[in-house]
């Protein structure tokens, strides 16, 4: 797989391992294990069931099968499976299902009906809050034959709001444009220069441009860790400014402090009817030159024929299957809404000539009619939503004119882009066509939430059918290539080398699960979603395609819910294979299959590590850490993640016991930092966002300011704090304040031309990034320092016009940053300068092997960095690492041989070094002494 920056998450992936510009901005660390069990006094515990598999932190079963139990109520299907539930309370712990339980669409399969509840709090939607109940006839009567799904019985969280919406709504926006630039919230990592015009070709300007990011609230949700979390479900649209990707992130605001604990990214991407329909019976020619029959329509003014497909759901819904030509319209246009520019595609006669076969058109209205000929005939789907829904295809979008290497499924149509030298347009290979519009299926059926372990099934199961339609259509099981995904995009290459994923690929949990954090790939939707895909594939090449696939839609259908992770689809599969009389030897090839991907109970807790933890399982969402004198700083919920987060300090040698700094106020205190002496942060609260002291020998917390836009990247060192405050509108400042002043300075003087960011502080000397205009009248990138004591300001000159620089970092001697000058090399240098100004020097030039960096720190005598591989294909091997020269750049070496994603390297005294540490699938806080050395 190749990692091509600027491309929204689908397909393929966007970004570079761990790289601290990924769209991601916060994760679900603790979803999967959410809810206490509410105890029930004198219960005489569960009945008796043939198989039973308790839920995780939930009095609910996950599953329950075998069963043959007759449903009482005689009506409708979801009341007799409401009223199953009811009979059996001491089995399934739901209170009162007739209040907490809302019934969606009933499931009719080929073995019975499958009732999908949706789980409500307090009359609040609870995210991933899912159950379904599957009956079927005997003898004339309905019997309930099994349950599963995530009922969360731990719930109290009230549902009044102290947040208004429209502050929950600038806050996911600001959050979003913040992660849209930084490496996780708060954490600031690059300021980008300006593109000059003798820049690479490609490179585009940003500088200056308005954020055209905008919120859209969807009222109340809540989140299932802990007792609960009360948010605001926020999804910001537009634009991302520094790259031009389209946007559309889902955030979860709290919403009784303001804080967004949640967000993932809501593109999903690549990576026979009645007679009397007014549609007719045309032709074209595929990009591999095969001539294919097409459905059209005449229009009647015109006379011209459309890519207009009325035949298929002319017998119910009547709703087309189109396709428009894009060509000239921009992905960040195409996404969640639906742009202007876009054209139909005509021909004067049925036959399709050689621009809709160059556009991708002819291909993309084909194969949505092969996708949605295989739903409705194998599983009796009607459309996307099994309710008839249009199906749209935008084809031939690019990124600013510039090639699209992508597709994706936006929750409304599929976009497809233009291609470039080495691929086609992306809707010119089936299994393509037939993922992205699986996504859809996915999106109206379990929900897979686009994160983490339930964001990898979601792109699993996308690619499993998108294969399963091509391989049918094309009657190449068996064929070498048949496992390969986008394999017939290549335009140069042979199939396996540019194809984006294999099936048979072989990985498994214990050797390949890339162990990254929510800031890449979403949790490793891509990264990790050939794991359980490869199970998927094994199955179906020993039970057959019809078998196999039958399988996989019952389970995804009539089991799984939003938040499920590997093991839970592993058992949602198996039941449902045991539900379709799968047996025996059959049955022992489904175990196998996972058996031999490493989806086994308990296996992401078979990793080791070479670090020593300082605090487990932080359950926070890429708060970041600080280290100094000898103790660290950082933000922890409670175990399940369901209570707003505290700050947390201790020893670097890990001598003695954390001290809880924070208070246990309602509010998230976040971005922690101290010098030895004193911890400061920030508190997001309902109304502001607040900048708080405590010394770390005790005393009362102090209030330093009070903000109302989003506060990050708190510095603290002696008697000074510095923090940086971004607006939704991408204006970037950042101010200072020293004992005993009521108000900040701001060190842009209050001038709008000039931009702030990434704040260092170190003594009295504050380093930060500067974008401002020079005499010439020319923007430049550098990095300043002033003088808090003095308040004097002392430029460093932009050596020469570059793209951008990232995470300044001072000690008492120098102040260092990296810098990137040569555009689209993935790589920064590492540059130094005295702390007068001058002396500027590049102690690691751009241009060297080892420059692949995305974060430094500094301490008196190491500087530690965060570095990538710049390999090949994703493994646990180029993930981002940390390593550590001395102050000259000199003896670069591993600071630790832990296998996952390190990050927020921050720097202690000497050679001792705090990160936030993935290796293990947990957030941990984790610390060595020295450097590792060769790993």
């Amino acid at each position: 797989m190749r990692t091509t920056p600027k491309r929204p998450k689908g397909l393929r992936k966007a970004g570079i391992p761990g790289a601290a510009g990924g769209v991601a901005l916060l994760g679900v660390s603790a979803l999967l294990a959410m809810a206490v069990p509410v105890a029930h006094a004198a219960d005489p515990g569960p009945d008796p069931v043939p198989e039973l598999i308790p839920g995780q932190r939930t009095a609910t079963p996950a599953l329950v099968d075998g069963i043959e139990e007759p449903a009482q109520d005689s009506g409708s299907a979801a009341a007799a499976a409401k009223k199953h539930l009811e009979e059996k309370k001491s089995r399934y712990r739901i209170a009162d299902p007739r209040r907490d339980l809302t019934a969606g669409k009933t499931v009719r399969g080929r073995t019975g009906e499958a009732v999908r509840f949706q789980q409500k709090h307090r009359g609040i939607p609870v995210l991933g809050g899912q159950y379904l109940v599957r009956l079927a006839e005997k003898d004339g009567d309905r019997v309930v034959t099994g349950t599963s799904g995530k009922y969360f019985t731990g719930l109290t969280v009230g549902a009044k709001a102290d947040v208004s919406e429209g502050t929950a709504v600038e806050r996911a926006t600001a959050a979003a444009l913040s992660g849209l630039s930084q490496g996780g919230a708060g954490q600031w990592t690059k300021l980008r220069g300006p593109a000059s015009k003798d820049r690479a070709e490609g490179t585009k300007k940003q500088r200056g441009k308005k954020s055209s990011l905008r919120g859209t609230s969807h009222g109340l949700v809540v989140l299932p860790e802990g007792k609960g979390v009360l948010t605001y479900h926020v999804t910001v649209t537009g634009e991302d400014p520094a790259t031009g990707a389209p946007v559309k992130q889902e955030i979860y605001v709290d919403a009784n402090a303001g804080f967004p604990v949640l967000s993932y990214s809501g593109i999903q991407a690549f990576d026979d009817a009645p007679a009397g329909h007014p549609g007719a019976q045309g032709s074209g020619v595929k990009l591999d030159g095969s001539k294919v029959d097409l459905d059209v329509t005449k229009d009647a003014k015109t006379g011209a024929y459309g890519l207009i497909d009325q035949r298929r759901q002319w017998g119910g819904s009547k709703n087309p299957i189109t396709t428009y030509d894009a060509r000239d319209v921009d992905a960040n246009d195409a996404s969640g809404k639906w742009p202007s520019g876009l054209k139909d595609v005509t021909s004067p006669t049925p036959e399709f000539g050689k621009d809709a076969t160059e556009a991708g058109a002819v291909d993309a209205h084909w194969a949505a009619g092969q996708v949605y000929d295989y739903y409705k005939a194998k599983h009796g789907r009607d459309s996307l939503d099994d309710k008839g829904m249009a199906i749209n295809s935008l084809v031939g979008v690019t990124d600013q004119g510039l090639p699209f290497v992508n597709a994706f499924w936006d929750g409304q149509k599929m976009v497809y882009g233009g291609g470039d030298e080495e691929n086609k347009v992306f809707s010119a290979d089936l299994d393509v066509v037939g993922h992205e519009m699986t996504h859809g299926v996915v999106e109206h059926t379990a929900g897979l939430v686009y994160t983490g372990q339930s964001g990898a099934l979601n792109e699993a199961v996308a690619d499993y059918f998108g294969n399963a339609i091509d391989v049918d259509a094309t009657g190449n099981e068996g064929a070498p290539e048949a496992s390969l995904i986008g394999e017939d995009l290549c335009r140069t290459q042979g199939p396996k080398d540019c194809a984006m994923r294999d099936l048979n690929d072989g990985r498994t949990t214990a050797k390949d699960f890339l162990g990254v954090t929510y800031a890449t790939d979403s949790g490793g939707v891509h990264l990790n979603s050939t794991i359980f895909s490869g199970a998927l594939w094994d199955i179906r090449e020993d039970l057959g395609g019809k078998r196999a696939d039958r399988i996989v839609y019952k389970a995804l259908t009539e089991y799984l819910t939003p938040l499920d992770g590997f093991t839970e689809a592993r058992n949602a599969v198996l039941a449902a294979a045991k539900d379709l009389g799968v047996k025996g030897a059959d049955l022992r090839s489904v175990t196998r299959a996972f058996d031999a991907h490493g989806i086994v109970k308990g296996w992401e807790k078979a990793i080791g590590a070479d670090s020593d933890k300082l605090l487990g399982d932080l359950n926070t969402k890429r708060t970041g850490a600080g280290a100094g004198g000898g103790w660290w700083a950082t933000s922890k919920s409670d175990e399940e993640g369901g209570e707003p987060y505290s700050v947390y300090a201790g020893r670097t040698d890990g001598k003695g016991a954390p001290k809880l700094l924070s208070p246990n106020d309602g509010r998230f205190h976040v971005y922690p930092d101290t010098d030895g002496k004193t911890v400061a942060w920030a508190a997001y609260g309902a109304d502001s966002v607040e900048v708080l002291t405590r010394p770390l020998k005790g005393g009362p917390v102090k209030k330093l300011w009070s903000a109302g836009t989003t506060v990050g990247n708190v510095k603290v060192s002696g008697d000074t704090v510095a923090w940086q405050e971004s607006s939704p509108f991408g204006q970037q400042r950042v101010a200072y304040i020293k004992p005993g002043e009521r108000e900040p300075h701001f060190v842009d003087g209050g001038r709008y031309d000039v931009a702030t960011a990434l704040p260092t502080l170190s003594g009295a000397k504050l380093g930060y990034a500067k974008v401002y205009t020079d005499k010439d009248g020319i923007q430049q990138v550098s990095t300043e320092i002033t003088d808090v004591r003095t308040g004097k300001q002392t430029l460093v000159p932009a050596k020469e016009s570059r793209l951008g620089i990232s995470t300044p970092t001072i000690n008492g001697k120098y102040l260092y940053w990296l810098v990137d000058d040569i555009a689209d090399d993935n790589r920064q240098g590492l540059r130094r300068a005295k702390l007068d100004g001058t002396g500027l020097t590049d102690v690691i030039p751009e241009d060297s092997e080892n420059s692949y960096f995305w974060g430094v720190d500094a301490s008196d005598s190491a500087l530690t960095l965060t570095q990538w591989k710049p390999e090949q294909g994703w493994s646990n091997s180029n993930l981002t690492k940390l390593v550590q020269t001395d102050l000259d750049g000199k003896g670069l070496a591993r600071v630790s041989c832990n296998r996952g994603e390190q990050s927020y390297g921050a720097a202690d005294t000497g050679k001792r070094v705090v990160w936030i540490d993935g290796t293990t699938g947990h957030t941990d806080l984790v610390t060595r002494a020295r450097p590792a050395g060769n790993c």
